[in-house]
């Protein structure tokens, strides 16, 4: 029996669509205890009590999300590997021990991109560090910073996630 879905076309979008991503909103994988998908995307994040998304900001223009849709017909493969990476201003004792953090603990992610689009990661599996590095730079005018990457291996594409549900999951 052949494997197929139904294709429905896409009509080109004239909105302006900019680059970039404006923050990300992230938690312990286990925090979240459920998650509901409805018209192709979630429309309810349920989190353990007492527990919330916790809210990370930079400066513009110095983070991106980048899914890579990877295809092994042999194998019978097919996942999407999307990589978050965040970049941190001044290395400082707080941020290094953030990005310590990050880089150990098993995570779920919410990120909101220039469009005012929130997207999350972590719905098949835990989101994970899988590079990262800190600089001083050489010169005045190089960056002195701190880098992670997080990635996240799913069956799909990551979901939309509806925006009205996003001040009730921060603890702010």
């Amino acid at each position: 029996m052949p494997c197929s879905v139904a294709l429905s076309g896409l009509v080109r979008d004239c909105a302006t669509s900019m680059g970039g991503i404006v923050e990300a909103y992230i938690a312990n994988y286990d925090d979240v205890t459920s998650k509901t998908v409805a018209d192709g995307q979630i429309s309810t994040i349920a989190l353990a009590t007492g527990k919330h998304f916790l809210r990370y900001t930079f400066r513009k223009g110095t983070g991106s999300m980048t899914s890579t849709l990877n295809v092994d017909p042999a194998n019978g493969v097919n996942y999407v590997s999307t990589d978050l990476v965040l970049l941190f201003t001044r290395m400082e004792t707080t941020k290094r021990i953030e990005m310590a953090a990050l880089a150990v603990n098993e995570l779920a992610v919410i990120v909101k991109d220039a469009n005012g689009k929130y997207w999350y990661l972590g719905y098949d599996e835990p989101v994970a560090a899988s590079a990262g590095d800190g600089q001083t730079g050489t010169a005045r005018g190089d960056g002195n910073r701190y880098s992670i990457t997080l990635q996240d291996t799913s069956t799909s594409w990551p979901y939309e996630v509806d925006g009205s549900i996003i001040a009730g999951l921060l603890g702010e």
